[in-house]
């Protein structure tokens, strides 16, 4: 038996995958392609679809445009395609050329994937690849289909290719506070900023709905139920709906300052600093800090001052791979003097915002002792500080 992308029997669970009954493996190898590698070997177009939701409509919108450049001519390819049983969309597949998937053991299982040395080797103009945020199976090349996608535009493919709004990673705390599910496949901010066209598949939530109670997104109905009582509720659609809408607006905001700008960059650019100092609240510290950025159009810092020599290498290394993802860097620092380490950082790095989390001492403690956020705020000069609350659990 063959599993297209390791499905299973429903068991719940946190994940959107769970409540679809599609099992999500652990990456196998670490990311290979950084943003700067990715951005100089990339030698043709990067086109998304991007959706609310499951449902919307992306992989028939891709297969559209697909056939469409089919009819006049261009060489186009179908790398990958989730039908999900949708007549409507399989009957988008007629007529194209279909890329045979690559069938991998695991686990005393078989998995099929895409294919991306096929697909190569099919020389063609376009590729169509469904699901950007895949996670491949063990054995792959690659750990994420998003780099089988890279590998692909640096062969001078043009891709077109589907998300999510809750795959894209800055926004993964703020789509499990809203909907209260944490989404386990994200693709990072930097990889959805090379595209040179991002188009929104938009349906209202009442629509989705609709769709899904006829059956039309899910085709076995008790997965359809659990989906409409857990993730496809009116207010969580209707939340992911204006997400989705502002990453697009966020992205056209930016193509038209490069159009329109003699110098191609705005005169002044925010410089967005986040200070993190350890697990578990520093995560949500960093996407906050990515959001401003993106707001501003500026850029993202992420810096750890390291006191007394220690280091939690693992928890370092897991943060740099994090801000990279968000297109952002990340530097550790040896100061003496917390403080004075970050505002210098800041006067060298011409930083113009600093976000930190509130103090975790007590009001006595910190009339006591002082906090680095009282320090921080009293000395800091020309910089906005945004202090951010923890959230309770």
């Amino acid at each position: 038996m063959v599993d297209r992308v390791g499905r299973e029997t429903m068991t719940g669970g946190e994940s959107v995958e769970a409540l679809i009954g599609r099992e999500v493996l652990e990456p196998a190898l670490a990311p290979a392609w950084s943003h700067d590698e990715a951005t100089i070997a990339k030698r043709a177009p990067l086109r998304i679809y991007l959706g609310a939701a499951p449902g919307v409509g992306k992989t028939y919108a891709m297969l559209s445009e697909g056939r469409r450049r089919h009819d006049r001519g261009t060489k186009v390819v179908v790398a990958w395609a989730e039908t999900y049983g949708r007549p409507r969309t399989i009957e988008m597949l007629q007529g194209l050329e279909v890329v045979p998937a690559r069938t991998l053991s695991y686990r005393e299982r078989s998995f099929e994937e895409m294919d991306p040395q096929a697909v190569v080797g099919r020389h063609p103009e376009v590729a169509l690849v469904d699901e950007l945020a895949h996670t491949n199976v063990p054995g792959s090349r690659r750990s994420k289909r998003w780099e089988d996608v890279l590998d692909l535009l640096a062969e001078g493919i043009e891709v077109i290719t589907t998300i999510n709004v809750q795959h894209i990673e800055s926004l993964n705390d703020v789509i499990a506070d809203i909907t209260g599910i944490r989404q386990r496949e994200t693709v990072p901010d930097w990889v959805v900023d090379l595209a040179d066209q991002i188009e929104l598949v938009d349906m209202s939530p009442h629509a989705l709905r609709r769709r899904m109670i006829h059956g039309n997104v899910y085709p076995d109905p008790r997965k359809a139920e659990l989906a409409l009582q857990r993730f496809f509720t009116m207010e969580n659609l209707t939340a992911l709906r204006e997400l989705a809408l502002m990453r697009v607006a966020n992205q056209v905001d930016d193509s038209l300052l490069g159009r329109w700008s003699k110098s191609k960059t705005p005169e002044t650019r925010e410089r967005v600093l986040v200070c993190v100092s350890r697990p578990g609240f520093s995560e949500g510290l960093i996407r906050r800090g990515a959001r401003l950025a993106q707001r501003a159009r500026g850029d993202l810092l992420v810096v750890h001052v390291r006191e007394r020599g220690e280091a939690d290498r693992a928890w370092l290394e897991a943060t740099d791979r994090l801000v990279r993802d968000l297109g952002g860097t990340f530097d550790v620092l040896d100061a003496d003097d917390p403080v004075e380490g970050i505002l210098g950082f800041a006067h060298r790095q011409f930083v113009t915002q600093v976000v930190v989390g509130e103090p975790l001492r007590s009001r006595w403690q910190e009339l006591l002792r002082g906090s680095f956020v009282s320090r921080l705020i009293r000395k800091a000069d020309n910089l906005d500080i945004h202090v951010i609350a923890h959230r309770k659990r």
